[in-house]
């Protein structure tokens, strides 16, 4: 019964272990993605500004030069979102998933209490 137990609560370190490691890795790839995306979004804006002012008289160059830079810090704002978003949603899932192992820990010692019971019950011992 006590390694019966034992191996209950080594299966439930594995997966709790198993599931922090993904955790892990979908924090990593949300990051990656939207660090990605927001480089990606900067340097579109960078080289429409630079296209634009090539092609433009000098005082629609500052202004296209004044929108794009507009444009870029809304990009740099949005990424800082995005990053700030993905970090609260790993947080939260790394706290449920931490949840969740403890209660699957309890109800598994709660059922192995109850499985000793009735077997003592049962064999009379």
């Amino acid at each position: 019964m006590e390694e019966d137990k034992k191996n209950i609560n080594e299966s439930l370190n594995e997966g709790l272990d198993k599931a922090k490691e993904v955790l892990d890795k979908v924090t990593e790839k949300t990051f990656e993605a939207a660090g990605e995306m927001g480089e990606k979004a900067v340097d579109m804006v960078e080289e429409v500004k630079d296209k634009v002012s090539e092609t433009l008289s000098d005082e629609s160059i500052q202004q296209a030069k004044e929108k794009a830079t507009e444009l870029a810090n809304e990009a740099k704002e949005v990424l800082d979102d995005v990053t700030e978003k993905a970090a609260e949603i790993a947080g939260e899932a790394s706290e449920h998933i931490a949840d969740f192992a403890e209660d699957a820990q309890e109800e598994v010692e709660e059922a192995v209490k109850k499985g000793k019971n009735f077997f003592q019950r049962l064999f009379g011992k």
